[in-house]
């Protein structure tokens, strides 16, 4: 049996705002944007090629602390090309950074190490990491 995660919470506390960023900043794909009466708001985003969307919104989604959320992490093949999308599109981006050391041999010595972070304009936290090969 196959278990996928497929959708993420993501609090925000405007709903316009945070769609804005992860759309047109972020690059993430617009799968919907649905209202229902006054008082439920469901908006989802999907980074592109990823199985797993965010979900931002009101009404239908939990009550959570807006910028609460951190340590989402995205999958990158090319950790210098998705810095450089970034900082293109005004995303306020850390410098690509190494951490740690690679167990074995890569192909590029960013792989499984290379890293960058941004946040959303609440606050909630997001890593970059650079993955071109897998085992």
């Amino acid at each position: 049996m196959n278990w996928t995660l497929e959708v993420v919470i993501v609090p925000v506390s405007d709903i316009d705002r945070a769609k804005d960023f992860y759309s047109n900043k972020v690059g993430f794909d617009l799968d919907f944007d649905t209202e229902i009466g006054d008082e439920i708001r469901l908006v989802q985003l999907t980074p592109p090629g990823s199985g797993c969307s965010i979900v931002i919104g009101k009404g239908g989604v939990p009550k959570m602390e807006p910028g609460s959320i951190h340590g989402l992490q995205l999958v990158v093949p090319d950790i210098r090309k998705a810095h450089a999308e970034l900082v293109e599109r005004g995303v306020e981006v850390s410098e690509v950074q190494v951490l740690g050391t690679n167990p074995r041999p890569v192909p590029d010595p960013l792989d499984n190490v290379g890293f960058c972070f941004f946040s959303d304009p609440d606050g909630n936290g997001w890593a970059v990491q650079q993955i071109s090969t897998r085992p």
